[in-house]
């Protein structure tokens, strides 16, 4: 009762701090941008970059370029050697370490200004979830975010982990006896024993929130089916709120809602290493809120001109609804003008929500069709739902097929179904149809019989799974790549696949 009446209380006033950003939203980002400039000037980059001449957002962007990873590395490995003040004053509280494109790890800093606002984004989405619908049972049950080992490595001074382990060292007080699983099953490295381990301290407690990367929480859920015989709603009743994110939920709905028994609220979050970014705020609004104010500055570029030589970079007053963009950031973690990777679009601008739209280098165009991963997830979507068969999607990821050994070439699917359609090259079309009515250049392609129309390939039961553990990649943080626009993950695919 106490903690109920607390969590109201809380939710409510979290709700009117965060009401006065989210109204002025030019002014927040403003105001992030100047503390980010002062307190970066005294910097080993701010003095490269001639901080102190930053007046404005335009001489911001004339003095520094934008950069990914491998191009900010030079300082990375400066900090990583014990230096100190290079990209943010100090050393870093963290460093989270993640997958590189093209030079293998990456090693995020976390600094004890961006390290509050992973927690606080977190927070608030809950707090914001439990003022809108008043659900304040979820505080009572107990809450299990499927997440990556807690114990960190020591890099010269600073701890190394997963962004998710170092999360687990942040539980508040007040929910450390809510929390699972213990932190002994929570250490565990070897994925499939840690799942086990979970799944036998959690089959019999009272869960109300559930959490994580949906692929690694359904591997929990069909454990959890298998040992009990019980869907998760017989499992755990007073389970009502799923939190996820990292990739698109709609195409697991179909063998979520099957395992779960009913459909639960959820909040997507769309947090990484870099920062935490943005949250669902509306239960019928799938946009995900912008923040604005925890301390990461946004500049946006169009994703068809992110190659061209000096692309046009928009800020928040400038960017349009429906428009895919790639999405830059500068934070007080020391990323600046930071290439994520991420390409996003905008759902609405007042408030500022977005949707992720996929990774810039996630897509396919090795015929210069431009399809990208939204349209991909979008189409898979809209052919289960049209579909007279009840589909359902375990995984599934795409890639051309430039050098077929019969006639033109395809893009070549590979899923692995839960349930599949009764007729496959039916549902194949449909497929297509729906790619081709989203994406103009790929429909001009097919037209022009420069390809033929895609070819689904289906994946043997756990498949994906097997794939993802034979790169040493199995939970965690790691999710399959949609789209590819070469034949790495699709040749290893090949020996995954159901033979007719």
């Amino acid at each position: 009762m106490i903690k109920s009446i607390g969590a109201k209380i809380y939710a409510f006033w979290s709700d009117r701090k965060n009401s006065k950003w989210i109204k002025n939203p030019l002014e927040a980002q403003e105001k992030v941008l100047k503390n980010l400039i002062k307190q970066g000037v005294t910097t080993r980059f701010g003095k490269d970059h001639s901080f102190k001449e930053i007046k404005d957002s335009r001489s911001f962007r004339e003095l520094i370029p934008i950069r990914d990873y491998e191009d900010l590395r030079p300082y990375i490995d400066m900090i990583l050697d014990g230096r100190k003040d290079i990209l943010w004053p100090g050393r870093p509280l963290y460093y989270a370490k993640s997958s590189g494109t093209t030079s293998g790890a990456k090693f995020i800093p976390i600094t004890k200004a961006s390290m509050p606002q992973h927690i606080r984004a977190a927070r608030e989405a809950l707090l914001n979830y439990i003022y809108l619908t008043g659900n304040t049972e979820v505080v009572k049950g107990k809450h299990i975010f499927i997440q990556g080992s807690p114990v960190l490595e020591n890099k010269k001074g600073v701890a190394l982990g997963r962004l998710s382990g170092i999360v687990a060292h942040y539980v508040p007080s007040y929910l450390q006896k809510n929390r699972m699983p213990s932190w002994e099953a929570n250490c565990i490295e070897d994925w499939e024993a840690k799942v086990e381990a979970i799944v036998s301290e959690t089959q019999k407690e009272n869960m109300t929130i559930i959490g994580g990367i949906p692929s690694w929480v359904q591997m929990y859920f069909e454990r959890l089916n298998a040992k009990t015989g019980k869907n998760i709603s017989q499992l755990f009743p007073n389970f009502s709120l799923f939190v996820y994110g990292g990739v698109n939920f709609e195409p697991y709905r179909g063998i979520f809602e099957k395992l779960i028994g009913k459909t639960p609220d959820s909040i997507e979050f769309y947090p990484a290493s870099e920062g935490f970014f943005a949250y669902q705020d509306r239960q019928n609004d799938k946009g995900l809120l912008l923040l604005l104010d925890h301390g990461i500055y946004y500049e946006f570029i169009l994703a068809s001109t992110f190659l061209d030589e000096t692309p046009l970079v928009f800020n928040l007053a400038e960017v349009e609804i429906g428009k895919n963009y790639v999405m830059i950031i500068s934070s007080s973690a020391g990323l600046w003008r930071y290439n994520l990777g991420d390409t996003i679009k905008f759902t609405s601008t007042s408030p500022f929500r977005i949707i992720v739209s996929g990774r810039i280098k996630q897509f396919i165009s090795a015929f210069g069709e431009h399809v990208i991963v939204s349209e991909i997830e979008d189409s898979l979507k809209e052919a289960i739902d049209q579909d007279s068969s009840i589909v359902r999607v375990r995984e599934f990821s795409v890639a051309p097929q430039i050098e077929p050994e019969l006639g033109l070439p395809y893009h070549e699917w590979f899923i692995e179904f839960e349930t599949p359609p009764k007729n496959l090259e039916v549902f194949a079309k449909k497929i297509d149809d729906v790619m081709r009515a989203k994406n103009i250049y790929y429909n001009d392609l097919i037209t022009g019989k420069i390809l033929r129309p895609l070819i689904l390939r289906k994946v043997v039961t756990e498949g994906f799974k097997k794939y993802m553990k034979s790169i040493g990649k199995l939970g965690g943080q790691n999710k399959v790549p949609r789209a590819s626009d070469n034949r790495k993950i699709a040749n290893v695919l090949k020996d995954y696949l159901i033979k007719d």
